[in-house]
């Protein structure tokens, strides 16, 4: 039998319900390839109510028994993940269709993404099932992929390994089959990384099946639109940067008047502070620009596409002053509440003469009111509901020119959204 000694660096988490015959098998050869790749590994099996012995065989053979206290499979990871002692986290069935020896492949692979998913609809990827399963399988998770414009192929599948401190820290709230979909989605609105590794799925030793398809059909259906909500509000970390190139007309010529107008006015210099830079085209087109959010998933999703992001609050930017020649603050000001340290820091972090490039929707045009309001009843959660302070040109370029610069010019996205282009006035 393995053993380890001290803090494990892995843990293995596997839901079992009446798999005594199955757990018999499988928990001689999984500490066989632990033992083999040499990590200091804990097994936990949740219980969701066993009546064949199977968490006596799970404890008599060295794994530590987790009682499940949450319904289903998605209650049965809730558990695992709280108890693990580990900073990753692998999960696997019971029943012998996910081979132990592809823990060595998944756990050499683990650096590679926050979300390491055995994926049987990649390349070189295989799944070996009844095919009406198979059918089932790949309607589902073509579905979730191009309904929630996901880049991967195996949403569904369990075999996976987990950054902890990532699994930890999200809000579930699927607890059947369908916490696996969530679970991804999840973590994708948060930024961190997922990537797919191909894996051949072996159809379960046992013939007996837990899938009660209408009851997980109902519960796939209410977790697809509870994550279509999330994925399409501003609390998605990629929520700028799939808009610029939505296949809804209006966004995407949204997106991309903003972006046009706004590198036009930025023009070619160096320096550049972008605030509130979200997951835009726009910091990603200006390469040696500093792109500040004060949200951490919008930076996550960035940070391999771009170097130079800093989390900061427009209330008090991380900067010397006098830092940049340019300062975008696009889409901001109406997000939080009027405060004079807001154009106080911009005009502090400029340089003589900078140029200020400030953008927010017009409410004293028609357009904007009329589209904000159609927005709203179309996707609740959205940036119609984070508006809390509104301008109209008049009032904001009255505020442009009592802090210290002169309106250079003006455009508009739609005839909605108004962009100014200021100049720091030296003193």
């Amino acid at each position: 039998m393995y053993s380890f000694r001290g803090v494990p660096s892995l843990t293995v988490v596997i839901p079992a319900t009446d798999e005594r015959e199955n757990v018999e098998l499988l928990i001689p050869a999984l500490w066989d390839v632990l033992n083999s790749i040499g990590v200091n590994a804990e097994i936990i099996l949740v219980d969701g109510g066993s009546q064949d012995g199977t968490p006596e065989v799970a404890e008599s053979r060295g794994l530590r028994v987790v009682k499940q206290t949450e319904r289903g499979y998605g209650g049965a990871l809730l558990a695992g993940f709280a108890a693990a002692r580990a900073p990753f986290v692998l999960t696997m069935d019971a029943d012998l269709s996910h081979c132990p020896s592809f823990i060595a492949e998944l756990w050499r692979s683990r650096s590679k993404a926050h979300v390491l998913i055995a994926s049987r609809y990649v390349p070189g990827g295989a799944a070996e099932m009844p095919w009406f399963r198979r059918l089932l399988s790949k309607i589902l998770n073509v579905t979730f992929a191009r309904v929630l414009s996901l880049p991967y192929k195996d949403l569904s599948s369990g075999f996976r390994i987990y950054h902890v401190d990532t699994v930890k820290q999200l809000q579930l709230h699927a607890r059947d089959f369908d916490m696996l979909e969530e679970i991804l989605l999840r973590v994708y609105a948060e930024g961190w990384s997922i990537a797919e590794i191909p894996f051949r799925y072996v159809s379960r030793g046992s013939e007996k099946s837990h899938a009660k398809l209408l009851k997980f059909a109902v519960a796939y259906l209410k977790t697809l639109g509870r994550m279509w909500r999330l994925r399409n509000s501003v609390q998605s970390a990629d929520y700028d940067y799939r808009a610029f190139n939505s296949p809804i007309w209006l966004q995407r010529y949204w997106q991309r008047r903003r972006h046009e107008i706004i590198l036009e006015f930025t023009g070619n210099s160096s320096a550049v502070l972008d605030i509130g830079c979200g997951s835009s085209q726009i910091i990603l087109d200006l390469k040696d620009a500093v792109g500040m959010d004060i949200l951490l998933r919008k930076l996550r999703f960035l940070k391999p596409n771009h170097e130079k992001l800093v989390q900061g609050s427009i209330f008090a930017l991380p900067f010397k002053s006098e830092s940049f020649e340019v300062v975008i603050n696009s889409e901001v000001i109406e997000h939080v509440p009027q405060d004079p340290a807001i154009m106080n820091e911009m005009r502090r972090v400029l340089r003589p003469e900078g140029i200020l490039v400030l953008g927010t929707p017009d409410y004293g045009r028609w357009s904007w009111v009329v589209l904000e309001w159609m927005y709203g009843k179309v996707l609740g959660g959205g940036y119609a509901d984070e508006h809390i302070t509104h301008y109209t040109r008049q009032i904001l370029a009255e505020l442009i020119e009592a802090n210290g610069f002169e309106v250079l010019d003006c455009k508009y996205v739609g005839f909605s959204e108004m962009i100014f282009k200021a100049r720091k006035r030296l003193i």
